[in-house]
């Protein structure tokens, strides 16, 4: 089940003495033993509209120069990681969630989640309008007896200002898995932010974690409603999706936001909106035709076959990497994954002439080893799974492992003396990201990148069509796309490139810049939230598992037990 997967731990504070604790309420009791602290592994050696962070950040963007590309901030964030020393400069452009909801400004807030603790979402907001702010906490708990609606209940009386709302789960294998915020102000301005964490402490403290926020949006003082784009990418077909969406849910839910964002103007927005709902979904389906909106792989497969990729020369092999926090039961053969998940991923073009140009995948996944070594040790591991104790499970392990990836790169005795260091390996990954780049080898620019709440399951992203030419899909999942193409400006001839950043968001270094770079590229950041190149697993590596025991204790001197 996909709930069970992302459970984080429910932990009270670990008893060390390490200056690296977890944050309170992270303790498990899993944690079978706790021993002495132990110090950490060695470090080893026309205008585009922008959101307020890549706003702040265009200030420094060189202007004198005309021979130099225009640099533009990542469209997403990294969050800022508690225990990281600020001597490692970990932690630069990042953002806490007191930086999104501290805001006075803010008059309502919509919050999607899987997890609460109502109380730490409502210490971030500012002191002064803490009990002024309008609070929904929108979650799929349902049944009464859940851990998870009982603290969400008992805490909600304690506000009155914060009203909880249960989501419409039809599916028993589904879950209310999304992670957004939307952000009504005072100024009548409104705010998207697209996000990977749980809305409690321990995932926005030494986890890491992605954020995208939208632009600032006004009110729409256009009445003329038939304009819209139904291109991918468009702010307009941006904001058809999230009201479809928010619609899902119907009216009795999330009608009053429904109306209220449809008044509000998108047009600065530059992202894909890519979700996933509780739905049979009739395959064939045209979202641009009969304006129906697309749900899951689907969505992802018809927004990919209208981006334009930069295929290089016919030698260049690109790779497309695939990283989550969990994987679930997939099947005992590699049917789904290849013939349906990847397929989305690469759908087949008219223009390709080559198969060299078929994508090299990756699957990204952490060992029990970087769980172990990750500044929170095993207190991690309750948020990362893939079950592997069934004669299926093993099977789909071993189709898997041709894929698998580290999500630290440090893994072995010597880096490669290539390393581009992220800034992230003693974070265990709640981030998930799927990233294309545009060459394999030297993975130097991106064509595409998706953030988003969805791990890797036929849950999240949809089953294989059935016989009635449906596909199914049990959760509520949302995340963006974005691709270098957004970022355009001026002449249609100016060439776009996104590039991974490390350890900030934006791109300056020469080894970031493609070799033609010049007067007429603009140079979109994305920031990489693991290294690069890539690590193959061994052939005696396992991936982790939460619900098999480890004896081994991590760097905190702890042990786990399933």
């Amino acid at each position: 089940m996909d709930d069970k997967q992302d459970r984080p731990a429910k932990r009270p504070k670990l008893t060390s003495n390490s200056a690296s604790d977890p944050p309170e309420n992270t303790h498990s009791p899993n944690l079978a033993s706790l021993h002495h602290s132990i110090t950490p592994p060695p470090a080893r050696p026309g205008r585009v509209p922008l959101s307020p962070h890549q706003n702040s950040e265009k200030k420094d963007t060189p202007t004198t120069n005309t021979n130099q590309p225009q640099l533009i901030p990542s469209p997403i964030q990294l969050t800022r990681i508690r225990d990281f020393s600020d001597s490692l400069k970990n932690n630069e452009d990042t953002v806490r969630l007191r930086d999104i909801l501290g805001d006075p400004m803010i008059r309502e807030c919509w919050q999607f989640n899987y997890l609460f603790d109502v109380d730490f979402l409502m210490s971030q907001f500012d002191e002064d309008v803490r009990d002024l702010v309008s609070v929904k906490v929108v979650h799929g708990s349902w049944k009464s007896e859940s851990d998870n609606k009982i603290r969400i209940d008992e805490a909600s009386k304690r506000y009155s200002n914060v009203e909880p709302i249960v989501a419409y789960m039809p599916e028993p294998f589904g879950t209310h898995h999304s992670k957004m915020m939307v952000l009504l102000r005072h100024d009548d301005l409104a705010q998207v932010i697209i996000h990977t964490a749980n809305m409690i402490s321990g995932d926005w403290a030494n986890m890491c974690q992605a954020v995208w926020r939208s632009p600032l949006l006004p009110l729409n003082t256009n009445d003329d409603d038939e304009q819209k784009s139904t291109l991918w990418g468009s702010g307009e077909r941006f904001k058809r999706d999230l009201l479809a969406y928010l619609k899902a849910y119907g009216v009795k839910k999330t009608g009053p936001l429904t109306e209220k964002l449809s008044k509000y103007d998108f047009s600065a927005v530059r992202a894909a909106l890519i979700a996933s709902v509780p739905s049979k979904q009739k395959i064939g389906t045209s979202s641009n035709g009969d304006g129906k909106p697309l749900w899951g792989w689907p969505a992802l497969k018809d927004a990919l076959q209208n981006i334009q990729l930069h295929e290089g020369d016919s030698n260049m092999m690109p790779h497309i990497v695939t990283q989550m926090s969990s994987i679930a039961t997939l099947g005992q053969t590699d049917k789904w994954l290849k013939d349906v998940f990847f397929d989305a991923l690469a759908p087949p073009r008219s223009t390709q002439t080559s198969k060299k140009q078929r994508p090299q995948f990756s699957v990204m996944f952490p060992t029990a080893e970087e769980i172990r070594r990750s500044l929170n040790g095993y207190g991690s591991g309750g948020s990362i799974h893939m079950k592997l104790q069934s004669a299926a499970q093993q099977k789909q392990l071993q189709y898997l492992r041709p894929y698998l990836k580290h999500w630290a790169g440090d893994v072995a005795d010597e880096l490669p003396a290539n390393i581009q260091d992220a800034g992230r390996r003693r974070a265990a990954p709640h981030i998930k990201t799927y990233i294309r780049f545009t060459d394999g080898e030297s993975m130097d620019a991106i064509d595409w990148a998706l953030v988003t709440s969805a791990n890797l399951s036929t849950q999240a992203w949809g089953a294989a069509t059935n016989a009635n030419g449906e596909v199914r899909i049990c959760s509520w999942e949302v995340g963006v796309l974005v691709w270098p193409e957004l970022y355009a400006m001026g002449p249609q001839s100016q060439s776009v490139a996104m590039v991974p950043c490390f350890k900030k968001d934006k791109p300056s270094s020469p080894r970031e810049l493609p070799a033609d770079a010049g007067a007429s590229t603009a140079l979109v950041g994305f920031r990489m939230p693991y290294d690069l190149p890539l690590t193959s697993y061994a052939a005696q590596d396992v991936p982790w598992c939460a619900t098999m025991p480890h004896s081994e204790p991590d760097w905190l001197g702890q042990t786990w037990a399933a």
